[in-house]
């Protein structure tokens, strides 16, 4: 689905990726780990096309199509979307204005009225959601595990077959968290060809969305690779880079 070659980017003069490489390939969980600073959110915001980030090599390929030339609402039009960590708030537009929009932007025709309504109630249940939160301003007054919801709610709506998901977990409370779990898990039963790439310092939401890969970035590149058990040695070691730098390289496991 999304091919990532020899990509370095930066932000005004400041490399922040450095010769990335990841393939994500069709039904696939991802997730990427490393402390702040190391380019996690650079690399979701360089696939979904932030003008404030300049790509200096390499290439992104999704589904086919090199994507780096598009624009933002091409590149979501074409299946990819990002959660992103800090949702912004947007007075005077109610959510349910706001997804109607996009949907039809996204369809490139006008969405049904009734059809909308019914699709957005089932999801606002799903994700345990008041009623009033769609006729209210995006984001507007919403708290951390609100806002993360309403991200959510946005997948759901839209459908989009790349999911990107930054930090989703952080605000969020215990039984938000299962909740925003439990509706990835239905949206990967619903949409078996979807992907997810997710960024998250912690192994919470991992409890309930199970990776296939765990990839640990230092300096702009992925360093080591492994599964769920990696997950945990960092979630027990901590980020001591020079440990798990060394054994990215000689290829032995993570010691507890």
């Amino acid at each position: 689905m999304l091919e990532i070659k020899n990509l370095t980017g930066k932000i005004e003069n400041k490399v922040v990726l450095n010769n990335f490489n990841l393939t994500i390939n069709d039904g696939e969980v991802h997730v990427i780990m490393g402390p702040n600073g190391v380019g996690k959110s650079t690399l979701t915001k360089i696939i979904m096309g932030d003008f404030n980030y300049e790509v200096v090599e390499g290439n992104i390929i999704y589904n086919g199509t090199n994507i780096l030339k598009l624009k933002t609402d091409e590149r979501a039009r074409l299946g990819i979307f990002l959660a992103m960590q800090n949702p912004l708030e947007i007075d005077g537009v109610t959510n349910a204005d706001f997804l109607r929009t996009a949907l039809s932007s996204k369809n490139q025709k006008n969405v049904n009225l009734y059809e909308f309504i019914k699709k957005i109630d089932t999801a606002k249940q799903e994700l345990m959601m008041p009623d009033e939160m769609v006729h209210r301003s995006v984001n507007k007054g919403f708290s951390g595990g609100e806002k993360k919801k309403n991200e959510i709610l946005q997948m759901k709506i839209l459908e989009p077959t790349f999911i990107m998901l930054d930090e989703i977990d952080s605000g969020v409370d215990v039984d938000a968290l299962k909740i925003v779990g439990n509706n990835i898990n239905m949206y990967r039963k619903k949409y078996p060809n979807a992907s997810f790439l997710i960024i998250t310092h912690y192994t919470h939401l991992l409890k309930y969305v199970k990776p296939d890969f765990v990839h640990v970035v230092k300096e702009g590149k992925i360093v080591k690779t492994g599964d769920y058990k990696l997950a945990k040695e960092i979630e027990t070691n901590g980020f001591n880079f020079e440990k798990v730098v060394i054994e990215a390289f000689d290829g032995s496991e993570v010691s507890e």
